[in-house]
Order: structure tokens, then C-alpha cells, then sequence
């Protein structure tokens, strides 16, 4: 599983209702509306300069706060191809698995904003394009990686009729 994109950086301790504002979660479950204020009380300006497959690059605790799944999933439908952050919340970390957004553990010190990465989960690393180096990342269990790829827990059941780790 590869994904490519350019990065958008943001600090330690984002918590949920930094990615997805609590005065919009209770108002729709259209997760394509929700999608539009992704980001925006750390970025105005975030949803206008993402791009299909673009990364969120963050610090420790990313996701720390409400268990709600809105916002790994506000996140996956903005079309952002993977979190990356030094470390995540326990929940949305969970979340963000089951709703099929991709959360890399990895140290984000080197990796700043609009730089252009490849991501390879299977492989184990990214590769920073803009500045020619590799940074190796936390390995994902493969069941994980096939529910990523399946596009969620759900679908994996759907597709298998329960965990399948073959």
C-alpha cells in the first residue's frame, strides 16, 4: 500500500475538535459536508489547498479527545491519504483504522510543510522526495494493512465475514 502527496504540517496535541469543529459534527452526517471544515480552526484555508492523496503531518498525540469516529472520517472523505505523527490517541488511532484513513507512526521532525512524500506501509518507510531522504516508519500489522486496504473494518467483515489474516 503506497500513497503520495505533499504535506501539510500541524503541532502536538490536535485534537478532535481541532480536525472537525464540534459546531459542525452535531449538525450533518453528510461526511462530504464535514469534509469542508476539516482542519479549519488550526488552517482556514486547509480544505482549498489539500489535494487528493496529500498527507496531514503532525506531532505527538494526534487525534487525543472525543472517541467520536467524525473525525477520521471528515479526514478520509477531505481525500487525505495518510495521518503522520510521532505518535496518536489510543481511539482515534482505532477509528481511523476501521473507517479506512490510513495513521502512520512516524518521527516528523525532517518532514515539512509542502513537502512531497511516498508513503510505502508495506515496505516499512517515506520516502521525502523533496529532500532525497528516507524515514522509516512503524510497521502496521498485516491484518491491519488488508483493512486499509478493504477500506475500512466494515467492509473487511463484509468481504470476508469476519478477520481474515491470511
Amino acid at each position: 500500500m503506497q500513497f503520495s502527496g505533499k504535506t501539510h504540517k500541524f503541532g502536538n496535541d490536535v485534537n478532535t475538535d481541532y480536525i472537525i469543529s464540534g459546531k459542525y459534527k452535531f449538525k450533518t452526517l453528510d461526511m462530504k459536508e464535514l469534509a469542508k471544515h476539516v482542519m479549519e480552526d488550526l488552517d482556514p484555508d486547509f480544505y482549498g489547498k489539500v489535494s487528493t492523496g496529500d498527507f496531514i503531518v503532525a506531532g505527538t498525540n494526534f487525534g487525543c479527545g472525543s472517541s467520536r469516529e467524525q473525525a477520521p472520517l471528515a479526514i478520509k472523505y477531505a481525500d487525505v491519504g495518510a495521518v503522520l505523527a510521532k505518535s496518536f490517541a489510543r481511539i482515534f488511532y482505532r477509528n481511523a483504522i476501521n473507517t479506512g484513513l490510513p495513521v502512520v507512526e512516524c518521527d516528523t521532525d525532517r518532514i515539512e510543510p509542502g513537502d512531497e512524500l511516498t508513503v510505502d506501509l508495506e515496505a516499512g518507510q517515506i520516502t521525502n522526495k523533496t529532500k532525497g531522504t528516507v524515514i522509516p516508519i512503524k510497521p502496521l500489522p498485516k491484518v491491519m494493512i488488508k483493512i486499509l486496504n478493504d477500506g475500512g473494518l466494515a467492509a473487511h467483515f463484509q468481504k470476508y465475514g469476519g478477520f481474515n489474516f491470511s
